[in-house]
């Protein structure tokens, strides 16, 4: 499945080899390190026994080719499909309530271009401010299907990722049908269960509400992507870190528009149908996990303690 070249631009040359540092990644031995997770997948009875090698080399990548840490994001991923039907289920961007997020309510396409340093932008901004609690949901399963189709679509792996979150529309009515527990669900998926490098979160066009809604999210992430939230009050001091010539024009840049790299979106997702519908089955079987299969009460701290399964 070919994705347009302008969709996600590859890194190459000198930013390649950059980016082959960064991440620890050895031409000599990447192709051992991915038969030894394919052989480690085979052993777990509760993990599906093999996968695609695009989504695995990007789970390598992402945890700097520690292959503990990948054993551990992999069956985390796998869990979190299984615990989380809400996000990992029903995922056919075809479907009406779903394009109607995708066309309607809601952009947040990642970016053509990559940083200087092999950083990937992703820029979410809402277009409409009349969400219910349903299409809330439905917009967190959307932005996790983006990161999905990037794990087949990164072919050569980017060095971390940038969020720039434009808060403009983001008052009370939607904040309101927010609850805690899916901000948890979500955050445990991001931070554990995706090769995510999330280096920095920019926020613009804040407001009071907005930052407190960020305080409220604090606790629910770990420590150093705490201290990698930027909230601007001029959307030129984003330009100190994301080249201004790489944004949408909506942003003083020259990338398209969100609209059209939003429609760009849609439809790659939609050209996805088909994967999605094969992922449903691909999830992790507490029953079969050897020892104690997974709380998942106590994963979501369901019991009012948030539970970090922080890996650094």
């Amino acid at each position: 499945m070919k994705i347009k070249q302008e969709l996600l631009e590859q890194p190459t040359g000198e930013l390649w080899q950059a980016i082959r540092v960064e991440l620890k990644e050895d031409a000599k031995t990447k192709d051992q390190d991915l038969a030894a997770i394919r052989e480690w997948l085979k052993k777990q009875p509760h993990l599906p026994d093999d996968w695609e090698t695009g989504p695995l080399m990007t789970f390598l990548r992402g945890s700097s080719f520690s292959l503990e840490k990948c054993k551990r994001k992999l069956d985390m991923y796998f869990t979190m499909r299984a615990a989380c039907p809400e996000f990992f289920t029903k995922r056919d961007a075809t479907r009406p309530e779903l394009t109607e997020i995708l066309t309607n309510k809601i952009e947040g396409p990642p970016l053509p271009g990559i940083t200087p340093n092999g950083r990937r932008v992703t820029v979410c901004r809402g277009i409409d401010q009349n969400l219910d609690a349903q299409q809330i949901i439905d917009t967190l399963k959307l932005a996790l299907m983006i990161g999905d189709v990037r794990l087949t679509e990164e072919k050569e792996g980017v060095a971390g990722d940038i969020y720039v979150l434009d808060a403009a529309v983001l008052g009370p009515s939607i904040l309101a049908k927010l609850s805690a527990a899916t901000i948890k669900k979500f955050m445990i998926c991001v931070q554990e269960a995706y090769p995510i490098k999330l280096k920095e979160v920019h926020i613009i066009n804040t407001s009071p509400l907005v930052e407190r809604f960020v305080n409220f999210v604090k606790p629910f992430l770990k420590e150093k992507i705490r201290k990698r939230i930027f909230i601007h009050k001029e959307i030129k001091d984003l330009y100190k870190y994301v080249p201004q010539e790489m944004l949408p024009e909506e942003y003083g840049g020259q990338c398209s528009t969100m609209t059209l790299l939003q429609e760009q979106w849609k439809l790659k997702l939609q050209e996805y149908r088909e994967w999605f519908k094969q992922q449903d089955s691909i999830i992790a079987n507490e029953s079969l996990r050897p020892g104690r299969p997974t709380n998942y009460d106590e994963l979501f701290g369901i019991d009012g303690s948030f539970r970090q399964l922080a890996i650094d």
